[in-house]
């Protein structure tokens, strides 16, 4: 028995699919999110301390959904750039300059991910600690 996982490379419309999907499910999740925390709304102290969450899930999935197009769009330049050379060509290489711009593009989108991972994280301790007081 192998431990090897297969990876399964997905085309530019299957990721394009699953941004959307996944725009989509973040929509509902947030808001079963504002009705759960809804629930906890009992005075105006509760609504300021509630408030700041609900936009910071709002600003965090904006800022997610905003990697996710860039990522998509320097696929798409790829495959563009990579149509135009093979028809060319029939060479699919990039210049060093386009490898370099590709990397830094993809390096800033990792990084802003993963810190916005970083605040999700934190925002979901914040409310775990609010919901169980």
């Amino acid at each position: 028995m192998s431990n090897k996982k297969e990876i399964k490379f997905k085309s530019f419309e299957e990721i394009t699919e699953d941004i959307y999907k996944n725009q989509q499910l973040k929509g509902k999740q947030i808001d079963l999110l504002i009705q759960e925390l809804h629930s906890f709304i009992q005075t105006a102290d509760d609504a300021l301390m509630i408030a700041p969450i609900i936009k910071e899930y709002f600003d965090v999935a904006i800022k997610n959904d905003e990697h996710l197009v860039k990522l998509a769009s320097v696929i798409q330049r790829y495959l563009s750039k990579s149509n135009e050379e093979n028809k060319s060509t029939g060479d699919f290489s990039l210049s060093d300059e386009e490898k370099a711009d590709l990397m830094n593009s993809l390096e800033q989108t990792v990084n802003g991910l993963q810190k916005e991972n970083d605040r999700l994280e934190h925002l979901k301790q914040q409310n775990n600690k609010i919901l169980d007081n």
